[in-house]
């Protein structure tokens, strides 16, 4: 009997080839706006203009405008575009809330540092967080900022009606205060601290280590310990409300050890940057009350056409928010809507923090790392990559350039670029050819066959896989899902060595050359379509590279086998590894890309022949 030894060869690289297990701004009223960058941004759609359905509504906190935006606030942005980009690809009407949070001590401190008056400030610092996401390409419906004159109504319709349920009453008020945290803590959270270089001791926050001072002043409070019991019975009946499950627990804590009335007003004396309580020109609302109430504005509250509430998307389906304002979030705001019996909303993903050499990131101590710089120097799909991939729900993760560039190179070079450029650029196949005829039966030979099946089966499961991490709002393991299944496509390819079959007369032998090479591409095609939430400029690149249709890169053509009309390319795979999807970095170690500009300067001057730190074209 004759053996072929190529057919073989390739049977015996294959079978060592294993699938790996399964890993566990203002408000406007026209449709839109163009910015300064000249990019429209679709504010959310008027009640009158909306289906009938309730729509995906997600929202990320909004982000206080006394300091420029961080990594930090970009990690915020991008997981809840995820969730947003994740629905529309599943064929759901989707909308997401993002914007700035400008009232309160802080930024009426930081403006008169500034010498500015509060609302220049808030333009300035405003405008770069806007541009900011544009720059992360989120693809949010509504900017919101609570200087805006409806969010300012909304807020006043809130104290409105707390007032006619009778929950605000008026007291003297005193206790341990934070300007940082823009809260009162219970004494039971204060413990003393020393400053580390000049020995000061002070009060502080237990839980943030912030300074507390004492105050004592008349305010308003909230009946907020009138609904614990209602609290609990939540918490209790809805055990996944918040994410992590460690995080819930805090809680669950706070509510039944420290819960306390809620001062929701400060002087004017002390506060006058901020909204009025009606009624009392002595007395502004309390910054926490205001911003919370933003996510309402977005949906349309209070103009809601009754028992049509939910047209505007409230309840939000998932609030993105750090772990610092978990307590903002999950006891006070949960108790002002249990108080007004408003919906809640169903899920709250609190992510953990991004540290910068394994301490967290200060502006006191210059260690804040610049998206905007981080964006320049690796273009932005790298750094959504990095920050998806890398970042931390539960633990807090460490930026660090080096791993980036690492990560970048094993997962994204090496990986769906080096595999893009191998099943696309050679001329030793037709990839059209072979993608249309891939419904022919053909023989291949048994081991080869299973092997190939095996591989199928793998990428089957991708799909659910995905699918099951982002119901769970963990996207970062659903990211890696992905990008595992990236390298296993150049695994398969390497074992199965398609072009050595191609040398061979043997008809079976093509055949299975024609088999692995198309596998390899449906492989591509689907990681393609999953990954268009998480890195959507390259995600769009590389299905434009093989050729797949606009209307089939949708979650139902996520599966082998349900397109064999791509291959053409619609733009020019390139000629080598430079030109490709991810090309090689070029890495500049002088730059300082924790965004100190002054360290920037003078490293370009001392490289007069080099250009700006951008190393990474992106396709629009």
């Amino acid at each position: 009997m004759e053996i072929n030894f190529a057919r073989a060869a390739s049977a015996r690289r294959l079978l060592r080839w294993q699938p790996p297990l399964n890993r566990p701004r203002s408000w406007v009223c026209s449709a839109c706006r163009v910015n300064r960058l000249g990019v429209a941004s679709q504010r959310f759609a008027s009640q009158s203009s909306l289906p009938s359905e309730k729509p995906f509504y997600v929202t990320t906190p909004i982000f206080y405008v006394n300091a420029a935006p961080h990594i930090g606030h970009m990690y915020s942005m991008v997981l809840a575009d995820v969730f947003k980009r994740w629905q529309t690809l599943m064929g759901k009407r989707a909308l997401l809330s993002t914007g700035t949070d400008e009232h309160g001590i802080k930024v009426q401190q930081a403006a008169a540092l500034d010498d500015k008056p509060p609302k220049e400030f808030c333009d300035q610092f405003a405008e770069r967080f806007e541009e900011l996401a544009q720059l992360s390409r989120i693809d949010y419906d509504r900017f919101i900022r609570t200087t805006d004159e409806d969010h300012i109504q909304a807020v006043e319709h809130f104290w409105f009606l707390l007032q006619e349920k009778g929950l605000i009453y008026e007291t003297k008020h005193e206790g341990w205060y934070s300007v940082s945290d823009e809260c009162f803590y219970p004494e039971s959270q204060i413990v003393k601290s020393q400053e580390p270089f000049t020995g000061a001791v002070y009060m502080a926050s237990a839980e943030t280590g912030n300074k507390v001072e004492w105050v004592e002043e008349k305010n308003y409070r909230f009946r907020m310990t009138a609904l614990k019991d209602r609290l609990l019975d939540f918490y209790e009946k809805n055990p996944g409300w918040v994410e992590p499950a460690s995080r819930m627990n805090e809680v669950v804590n706070w509510v039944k050890n420290h819960l306390d009335d809620l001062s929701i007003s400060r002087p004017v004396q002390r506060l006058s940057w901020g909204i009025q309580v009606p009624g009392d020109a002595s007395q502004t609302i309390y910054v926490w009350v205001d911003a919370l109430v933003n996510y309402l504005t977005s949906a349309g509250f209070p103009t809601w056409t009754p028992g049509q509430t939910e047209r505007g998307g409230w309840p939000a389906d998932i609030h993105v928010i750090g772990k610092d304002i978990l307590r903002f979030h999950c006891v006070y705001w949960p108790a002002l809507l249990i108080a007004l019996d408003l919906p809640l909303p169903k899920r709250i993903l609190t992510h953990a923090h991004w540290t910068l050499n394994r301490k967290k990131m200060s502006k006191s101590l210059g260690n804040v790392v610049n998206p905007t710089y981080a964006i320049s120097r690796w273009g932005i799909d790298t750094v959504r990559f990095y920050l998806l991939f890398e970042g931390g729900i539960a633990d807090d993760a460490n930026y660090d350039n080096t791993t980036l560039a690492a990560k970048y190179k094993k997962h994204l070079q090496w990986g769906f670029g080096n595999l893009l450029g191998r099943v696309t650029r050679t001329r030793i196949w037709n990839l059209p050819e072979i993608i249309a005829n891939a419904a022919e039966p053909q023989k291949i030979g048994v081991s080869l066959e299973k092997a190939v099946a095996d591989f199928e089966n793998q990428l089957l499961q991708l799909r659910p896989n995905v699918t099951q991490h982002m119901e769970q709002l963990n996207p970062v393991a659903a990211i890696r899902c992905i990008i595992e299944q990236g390298g296993q496509i150049n695994d398969f390819l390497s074992s199965a060595q398609p072009w050595a079959l191609l040398k061979s007369t043997d008809p079976e032998n093509k055949a299975a050359a024609d088999k692995v090479v198309y596998m390899a591409a449906e492989s591509l095609r689907v990681c393609g379509i999953l990954l268009q939430p998480f890195l959507p400029d390259k995600a769009t690149q590389l299905l434009d590279t093989l050729g797949v249709a606009q209307d089939k890169r949708t979650y139902a053509y996520a599966v082998p086998n349900c397109d064999l009309s791509y291959g053409t390319p619609f733009i020019d795979p390139g000629r080598d590894r430079n030109d490709g999807l991810f090309p090689p970095l070029v890495e500049d170690k002088d730059v300082d890309y924790a965004g100190n500009l002054k360290a920037q300067r003078r490293a370009a001057q001392k490289r007069p022949e080099k250009k700006a730190p951008s190393i990474l074209h992106t396709d629009n």
